[in-house]
């Protein structure tokens, strides 16, 4: 299983203006992070775009530059499940990646993650961010960060 998320994030200040972007759903100038993740929170890939590149598309661009990893794959072997959250589209993305590689979807397949309710966050304690999606997300961030 791989699970792909995105974070926008502001850029430093002496970024180039052309490598900034602005996310209007994070009202962010700066950076998106795209990152791969396997069950353990360790990262597949990664990959940077401007703040203003949608999911889907920084998703397609960082399957694109890896995309020698999906083709040395057996056919022989389960797919992979890539879980996605739902900022994602699962049916343009599998247009868009048959383009690029068209025997992909014979190797992976899209699950969107399920997304609890606030009544039921609010019954089991919870609310915002879990402690496994934070614990995964700051190993993620350490290995980009050069600290792994």
């Amino acid at each position: 299983m791989i699970i792909i998320d995105s974070q926008a994030v502001k850029n430093t200040c002496n970024a180039s203006v052309e490598s900034k972007g602005f996310c209007f759903y994070k009202a962010t100038n700066g950076i998106k992070r795209h990152l791969a993740i396997d069950t353990l929170g360790f990262p597949f890939f990664t990959h940077c775009t401007r703040a203003n590149v949608s999911d889907d598309a920084g998703l397609i661009e960082m399957f694109t530059l890896n995309i020698n990893y999906f083709k040395s794959k057996p056919l022989d072997i389960p797919k992979i499940t890539i879980l996605l959250d739902h900022g994602y589209h699962p049916e343009y993305l599998t247009q868009e990646l048959e383009r690029i590689y068209p025997e992909i979807m014979t190797k992976i397949q899209f699950q969107l993650s399920t997304k609890p309710s606030k009544q039921e966050k609010a019954a089991q304690g919870k609310s915002g961010e879990s402690s496994r999606n934070r614990q995964m997300g700051d190993r993620t961030l350490q290995c980009l960060d050069g600290a792994l």
